[in-house]
């Protein structure tokens, strides 16, 4: 019965992000058409769409401004939102959906520290992933939302930025404290199974 509801939901998730890619994609050819001169600026189609996609690009340009690039890329920028919005929603959903089968499935197995072991992993690895993340949205440990994050993860983390050498702009010491979890993961339950 579980199967077929997280069945059910991975597909809805996985209409909603394919869905927010094609009206993204809908406003961003109707802009390059617009700038292009292959639509008429006030033609039906292109007020339509400007009429139902300013409420998402208006912040978009705003901050793109903000930051000093141009607000007409705002329709691309769309785009990579829903990508990479849609792929971390497919995300989140199947690791919740396993989550909730694996402890379901350990309430009734009698594998309760087992689960808590996995599930500390899975934690300090959601943190690794939600610092870096933070990182590239310009959000630093300071934030008041990331310093719970940056407190789980800093123990791994800083030991690993020290050893590693810089690689100017990019920092890869949290994909090697995201490795050395995942590998510790597997060696500490499969220590545990025996």
């Amino acid at each position: 019965m579980f199967d077929v509801v997280a069945a059910g939901i991975e597909r809805g998730a996985r209409a909603v992000a394919a869905g927010a890619f094609v009206v993204s994609a809908i406003v961003a050819l109707t802009h390059w058409g617009v700038r292009s001169g292959r639509l008429e600026a006030f033609g039906p189609w292109a007020r339509f769409v400007r009429r139902w996609s300013d409420p998402l690009l208006h912040p978009l340009e705003r901050r793109l401004a903000r930051a000093g690039a141009n607000p007409q890329d705002a329709p691309v920028w769309l785009v990579g939102v829903a990508v990479v919005g849609g792929l971390v929603l497919i995300w989140l959903l199947d690791w919740a959906l396993g989550f909730v089968y694996e402890a379901y499935a350990t309430a009734h197995g009698g594998y309760l520290a087992l689960f808590l072991l996995r599930s500390a992993f899975e934690l300090l690895k959601l943190a690794l992933i939600v610092r870096v993340i933070g990182s590239w949205l310009g959000q630093g440990r300071y934030n008041r939302y990331l310093r719970l994050v940056y407190t789980l993860t800093d123990w791994l983390v800083e030991p690993i930025r020290r050893i590693l050498p810089p690689f100017g702009i990019l920092d890869f010491s949290p994909l090697v404290a995201y490795l050395v979890l995942y590998f510790a993961e597997e060696l500490v339950l499969r220590a545990a199974l025996r």
